[in-house]
């Protein structure tokens, strides 16, 4: 059986919009450099735009405008903020202030360990701001459901894809354990990580649920989500963002404030993040989500005894 990935998926989709919907793909060296990992077809409908890292969006916004949908590839994620005022300012206002939406497509891509301008992720600067839908897919079926949300809404989104999920060809369930100590809601990259990490801690008798999250915004605590944390009675939200003022926090706080359990946040530290030692900073990998679970289950731990109760 054909193994389809991430990138396989990104690229057929984006052939049939362009070739039979009108669509437009817009970025800046989309044929020059590997097709963007391979996730742009060689078809008609793409647009190269200039080495500003500043005009592009509104070109974009604009095509959007009259009806293109258009794709706005940045290849770095770190150029959101130097692209971010006509889309933050425009196509997410244009809808509820003119009644005239403007549904762009961002492919926002993030990476990892490969400099202090090139490996951000930095999705929750959109989350922040109205109008904008925030997702993060990690595998084909993930990526095929929000580009449907897409066709079918009238919202700008921004999809938050990263490197690591291209060559990804497997759905991600979620993993469920009877008496589970925590339970783990990774976001992007870190579900990858999480996984390994809920393995390493089964062989110490740490007991962890793995619930994916793939929306960011709108955030919704509905069954699927909360009811593993009613369980466990604690939680961990991870990200590859920074957590100060970032998604971790901000899903953090709405599973708690929803279920009134303690959820804590984990993604990158509040340092530079660059290519060599000591600045790599990378995002939360196994060993690190397992050893903050570890401080999470003991501390937990020492709660109840001193309580008498159950989970705290």
């Amino acid at each position: 059986m054909e193994r389809v990935t991430v990138a396989d998926t990104i690229r057929e989709l984006s052939r049939e919009h362009l070739e039979q919907n009108g669509g437009l793909l817009l970025g800046q060296s989309i044929s020059a450099v590997g097709w963007v990992n391979n996730t742009v077809p060689d078809c008609q409908g793409i647009v190269e735009l200039p080495m500003t890292d500043v005009a592009g969006a509104g070109f974009a916004v604009g095509a959007a405008l009259v009806g293109r949908r258009p794709i706005f590839v940045i290849r770095f994620q770190d150029f959101l903020l130097l692209n971010g005022s006509p889309l933050i300012n425009y196509a997410a206002k244009s809808k509820e202030l003119h009644g005239r939406p403007a549904p762009v497509f961002v492919r926002a891509i993030g990476a990892d360990g490969i400099g202090p301008v090139h490996s951000g992720v930095v999705h929750s600067m959109f989350m922040h701001f109205p109008g904008f839908k925030v997702c993060s897919p990690m595998t084909p079926g993930e990526y095929r459901s929000i580009w449907q949300e897409y066709l079918t809404g009238d919202d700008p989104m921004l999809v938050s894809e990263h490197r690591a999920s291209f060559q990804n060809c497997n759905e991600l369930p979620d993993l469920l354990i009877p008496d589970a100590d925590i339970t783990l809601y990774p976001v992007s990259a870190t579900r990858f990580e999480a996984v390994k990490a809920a393995e390493l801690l089964a062989a110490e008798g740490i007991r962890c649920n793995v619930v994916h999250i793939l929306w960011l915004k709108p955030f919704r605590v509905d069954q699927r989500v909360a009811h593993p944390l009613l369980c466990s009675g604690r939680g961990l939200v991870i990200d590859p963002g920074y957590s100060i003022a970032g998604a971790a926090q901000a899903l953090a706080y709405e599973l708690s404030q929803e279920t009134g359990l303690p959820v804590a946040a984990l993604g990158l530290e509040d340092a530079t993040k660059c290519l060599c030692q000591p600045l790599q900073n990378r995002l939360p990998d196994a060993a690190r989500i397992a050893e903050r679970v570890r401080q999470i289950v003991k501390k937990g731990a020492r709660g109840a005894q001193s309580t008498g109760g159950g989970h705290v």
